[in-house]
C-alpha cells in the first residue's frame, strides 16, 4: 500500500476535531482536510468516509464523507438503521402522545423503530393490561414492541439483542424513561468499554469525547442515551400525514389524492377511525400535531 492510497471506513468516534475511522477491524485516527471546512461539511459518527491512513503513529487524513441515508442532530449520528424507542409505564406517565411524536420524527428520517416499555414494576396488573392493549395497535402497524413484567426479562433482552447484528442502533425516548438503564441491561460491557477508553484518552493529549459507536452483538450501538423533545422536529403540515404509517398504508383509498384526512369527503383514514381499524388516539394526536404546526397553542395530552 502506498502512503497516499485511500481507504474507506466508518467514523466510530470524534475526539477534539480528530476522527477515528474503523476499517476491517482496525481503527485509524485521522484529521479532516481543509476542504471539508471550506465546504462546511461536518462529519458525524456513523458516516462512511474516504481517508488516507497515517503511518508510524502519525494521524491520517479524512478526505471525503460519503452520502448519508439519514442523520440526527440529537444524538449526532448518521446512517442509523434502527432506534430503540424507550417509553415508561410510569414516572413519567405513559403517553401515547409522546410516543407518536417520536415515531413521527423517526419515520421522517427513514429509521426503523422498536418500542420498549420500561418501569413496568411501578404499575399494577390492570394498568399494565391497559398499556399493553394500546401497544397492540402499534404491533398491528408493524412496529416491534417489547413490553413485559419484569421490564428487563432476560428472554426479552435476548430478542432485542438479536436485532443488533449488522445494524447501527441508537436509543431515544422521553427524559427519565430509562434509556441508560436499558442500555446497561442490553450491553453490560458497554459502560466498561466507555470507561476504559476514557481512561486511555485521559493519558493522551486528545481528551474531549463526543458520541461513540461500540460493537455489540454483531452490530454498532451509540453509547449516548439519545434525545428528548416535546416539539415536532423536521416536519411540516404537508408531510405530517406521511409520517403516520397506518394512514399512509390506506391513503390510496381516499377519494382525493391530496387528502389531508381532516375535512375531506371520502377519507379512508376517517372511515378507519370510525370502524376501529385506525387508533382514535393516533388520529387525535395527528389533529393536535397539525394544530401545533399551524402555529396554534399546543395542548399536551397523555
Amino acid at each position: 500500500m502506498t502512503k497516499e492510497e485511500t481507504m474507506q471506513g466508518r467514523i466510530i468516534r470524534l475526539i477534539s476535531g480528530y476522527y477515528d475511522i474503523e476499517h476491517d477491524g482496525t481503527v485509524y485516527r485521522t484529521r479532516g482536510r481543509g476542504n471539508l471546512r471550506q465546504q462546511k461539511i461536518t462529519p458525524l459518527v456513523g458516516d462512511f468516509a474516504e481517508f488516507i491512513p497515517g503511518y508510524d503513529d502519525d494521524e491520517g487524513y479524512l478526505l471525503k464523507v460519503l452520502p448519508q441515508k439519514n442523520a440526527l442532530v440529537r444524538p449526532p449520528v448518521a446512517n442509523i438503521d434502527q432506534a430503540i424507542l424507550v417509553v415508561a409505564a410510569a414516572e413519567p406517565d405513559f403517553s401515547l402522545n409522546l410516543l407518536d411524536r417520536f415515531l413521527v420524527y423517526l419515520e421522517g428520517k427513514q429509521i426503523h423503530a422498536e418500542i420498549y416499555l420500561t418501569k413496568t414494576d411501578l404499575i399494577d396488573a390492570q394498568k399494565f393490561a391497559h398499556i399493553n392493549q394500546a401497544l397492540e395497535g402499534y404491533r398491528a402497524m408493524g412496529y416491534d414492541v417489547f413490553s413485559h413484567q419484569p421490564a428487563f426479562d432476560a428472554a426479552v433482552l435476548d430478542q432485542v439483542r438479536a436485532n443488533f447484528a449488522d445494524r447501527l442502533t441508537i436509543f431515544t425516548g422521553q427524559t427519565g424513561a430509562g434509556k441508560s438503564t436499558l442500555i446497561n441491561h442490553l450491553a453490560p460491557g458497554l459502560a466498561l468499554a466507555t470507561g476504559e477508553i476514557s481512561k486511555s484518552l485521559n493519558r493522551g493529549k486528545h481528551t474531549t469525547r463526543t458520541t461513540e459507536l461500540f460493537q455489540v452483538d454483531g452490530g454498532l450501538v451509540a453509547d449516548t442515551p439519545g434525545f428528548s423533545s416535546l416539539g415536532l422536529l423536521d416536519v411540516d403540515l404537508e408531510t405530517l400525514r406521511d409520517r403516520f404509517i397506518d394512514f399512509a398504508a390506506i391513503a390510496n383509498q381516499c377519494k382525493f389524492r391530496s387528502c389531508q384526512h381532516v375535512a375531506e369527503p371520502g377519507c379512508a383514514v376517517k372511515a378507519g377511525v370510525e370502524a376501529g381499524t385506525i387508533m382514535k388516539s393516533r388520529y387525535d394526536n395527528y389533529l393536535q400535531f397539525r394544530d401545533e404546526l399551524a402555529g396554534k397553542r399546543p395542548v399536551y395530552k397523555k
